[in-house]
């Protein structure tokens, strides 16, 4: 059954520039700031990390283990096949996000599928299983996150059921409408009830750091510098910051 959240409202524009402004480790402190301590899809990383910066809605797709007497390769002739249906329904500023169960010795999907949500106005792709045609999905404009490469076609392994259900991706725990962050380290998932609110403040906390990274640099200890002290954080207050995300602030 399809979670119950705002999944089929897209996510605004100046949310949109906010979290593209936000690394992805910046986010995961924010997060465990709230108790969250599984966000981070460990081990699912950009095919191009020179085109890594990703933010969408997640659309989901879950794959359970294939069977042999009904993942044979006629089964691809049919046009509402799940894995194409979900690629028809992924709609502009969503990130497909596939469970593949962490299983990569099969694809699970290629470069026409990938080229596909491209054309739809995708905001990503993500999987926590291996994708085929890795060289040339590299070179889309769409960024592409897996676990690895396979040449093997996903029927081998993987037997695709359900979408825009709850599933688990790098054994984190996605739903319908989270936010899908990216960059050239990984992938986060922000709880979509979360999203304005982490948003202003990692955008804040990064503020900070910008500061006390500058003060580094600069020959300045650690003590007093990181966590920062309050003759920094008044300072950095005199430069135009507020100090608020100094709690925040961490490795």
């Amino acid at each position: 059954m399809a979670h119950e959240s705002p999944a089929a409202e897209p996510l605004g524009d100046d949310l949109i520039a906010a979290f593209s402004r936000i690394s992805t480790a910046t986010l995961t402190t924010q997060l465990f700031a709230r108790g969250l301590r599984n966000t981070f899809l460990h081990g699912v990383r950009p095919l191009n990390p020179g085109n890594a910066r990703m933010v969408g809605s997640a659309f989901t797709l879950r794959y359970v283990p294939a069977r042999e007497d009904l993942d044979v390769l006629a089964v691809f002739k049919d046009y509402d096949h799940p894995q194409r249906r979900a690629v028809e329904s992924v709609g502009p500023g969503q990130v497909l996000v596939m469970d593949c169960r962490g299983r990569g010795r099969a694809a699970s999907a290629g470069n026409i599928l990938a080229t596909r949500l491209m054309r739809r106005g995708a905001a990503g792709l993500v999987t926590d299983g291996s994708l085929r045609d890795s060289p040339e999905i590299a070179e889309l404009a769409m960024p592409a996150f897996a676990a690895g490469a396979s040449a093997m076609t996903n029927l081998a392994q993987h037997h695709a059921v359900d979408m825009q259900v709850p599933i688990g991706c790098a054994e984190v725990a996605v739903y319908p409408g989270d936010v899908i962050v990216g960059d050239a380290e990984g992938v986060v998932c922000v709880p979509r009830e979360l999203a304005a609110e982490v948003a202003a403040a990692a955008l804040e906390q990064e503020r900070l750091e910008e500061f006390i990274l500058a003060e580094v640099d600069g020959g300045a200890p650690l003590r007093g510098t990181y966590p920062p002290g309050e003759e920094l954080l008044a300072r950095y207050r005199a430069a135009g910051g507020d100090g608020a995300a100094s709690a925040a602030s961490a490795p």
